[in-house]
C-alpha cells in the first residue's frame, strides 16, 4: 500500500456539537443549522473506503478469486448457522438452545445469502452502505424479531467469514501466488462492512439511552421513508431538543436530504501556538416549510432547539404543506 499522508479529516468523527444560529428566513425552523451529527452512511462509507486505500490492485486480486469463494457460497451460508446453533452463547441468544426455528432459520439464510451474494458481485456502492447500517440496527435489536446480538458476535462473526475466506482459498487454489493480495482486499472490504454495521448498532442502542421518553411522531410521507408513524426515543436529564433531534438524524440519516439543506458552519478557534484558525463543519439547515412541533407548539415559540425536554414531551415533524 502506498503511504499517503492522514490529514484529520480522513478520520471518522462526529462532526462538532453545536447549533448555530444562521441569517433569518422565511419560515419556522429555517433560521437554525443543527450540527453534530453523525456521518451518514454514504459520508462514513467514502471516508473509510478511502482511509483503507481500496484501489485497483486490491479489486483485481479478489476478482481473480470471486469464482473459487463463489463455488463454496452455499457451504459458507449453512456453515455459518450451524455454526451458531453449536455455540452456546450465540443459541441462547437466538432461541436455538432447544433447537432451530426453521423460519427463523430460513430467514436468517436468506439474509446472509443476500449479503454474501453483494460482497462477491464487488458491490461498493452506497446502496450497501445503507443496506449495512441498516442490518446494525437490526443486529441492535431494531429488527421485525427484536433479537439483541451482543457486539462481540458482530465483529466475531466477520471475522469467521474473513478466515473462512482465507481456508476456501487455499483449498480451491492451493498455492496460488494471488491469494494474499487478494485477501488483503477481502479483509479491507470486510472492516469496511463491520464498521458500516457498527455505525448503525450504536446508533439504534444511542435510542435507548436516557432517564425518561419521548415520543416523535412522524407525517407525511416521513412516515413512508422512517417506516413508522413514531419513534420512542430516551434521552438523559436535562437534554435539549436539539439532542433528541440529534438522536433522531442519526438513526434515520436517510431523512436528512428531506428535511435539511447543507449547510457550513466557520468556527474560528486557536492552535496549540494560539494563533486563530478557521474550521469549517457540515450543518444541516431545515429546508422551507418544514415544522417541528413541541407538545403541538412550534418549536421556535417553545425556546427553539435548545429547549429543555421533560418526561411527557412529545416531538412532531411536519413536511411542507401539512
Amino acid at each position: 500500500m502506498t503511504e499517503k499522508p492522514v490529514t484529520e479529516s480522513q478520520f471518522i468523527q462526529p462532526e462538532t456539537l453545536s447549533l448555530k444560529a444562521a441569517a433569518p428566513t422565511q419560515g419556522l425552523l429555517e433560521s437554525w443549522v443543527l450540527s453534530g451529527l453523525q456521518p451518514g452512511p454514504e459520508q462514513a462509507w467514502d471516508q473509510l473506503k478511502e482511509f483503507l486505500d481500496l484501489n485497483a490492485r486490491d479489486r483485481e486480486a479478489m476478482l481473480a478469486t470471486v469464482e473459487a469463494l463463489f463455488r463454496r457460497g452455499y457451504e459458507l451460508v449453512v456453515a455459518n448457522y450451524d455454526y451458531l446453533q453449536q455455540h452456546h452463547g450465540t443459541a441462547v441468544i437466538l432461541g436455538w438452545e432447544k433447537g432451530v426455528d426453521p423460519a427463523h432459520l430460513e430467514e436468517r439464510r436468506r439474509f446472509f445469502t443476500v449479503w454474501l451474494a453483494r460482497t462477491l458481485g464487488m458491490d461498493l456502492g452506497h446502496d450497501f452502505a445503507r443496506y449495512l447500517f441498516r442490518a446494525g440496527q437490526i443486529h441492535a435489536g431494531h429488527g421485525p424479531r427484536h433479537i439483541h446480538v451482543p457486539e462481540v458476535y458482530v465483529t466475531g462473526a466477520v471475522s469467521l467469514v474473513n478466515a473462512t475466506f482465507a481456508r476456501f482459498l487455499a483449498e480451491e487454489m492451493p498455492g496460488s501466488e494471488i491469494i494474499p493480495a487478494a485477501l488483503a482486499g477481502w479483509n479491507k472490504v470486510l472492516s469496511l462492512h463491520l464498521h458500516m454495521m457498527l455505525l448503525g448498532y450504536h446508533a439504534a442502542l444511542e435510542l435507548e439511552r436516557g432517564d425518561f421518553s419521548v415520543p416523535v411522531h412522524f407525517f407525511g410521507r416521513l412516515r413512508t421513508l422512517a417506516r413508522s408513524r413514531q419513534l420512542n426515543l430516551k434521552l438523559p436529564a436535562g437534554s435539549s431538543a436539539a439532542a433528541a433531534l440529534r438522536k433522531l438524524f442519526n438513526y434515520f440519516p436517510g431523512l436528512r436530504p428531506e428535511v435539511f439543506d447543507v449547510a457550513w458552519v466557520a468556527d474560528e478557534r486557536l492552535d496549540h501556538r494560539g494563533a486563530p484558525w478557521l474550521e469549517v463543519q457540515r450543518g444541516y439547515r431545515v429546508r422551507p416549510g418544514w415544522r417541528v412541533l413541541l407538545n403541538g407548539r412550534d418549536l421556535n415559540y417553545e425556546g427553539g432547539p435548545e429547549a429543555t425536554l421533560h418526561p411527557g414531551d412529545t416531538l412532531e415533524v411536519f413536511p411542507p404543506g401539512r
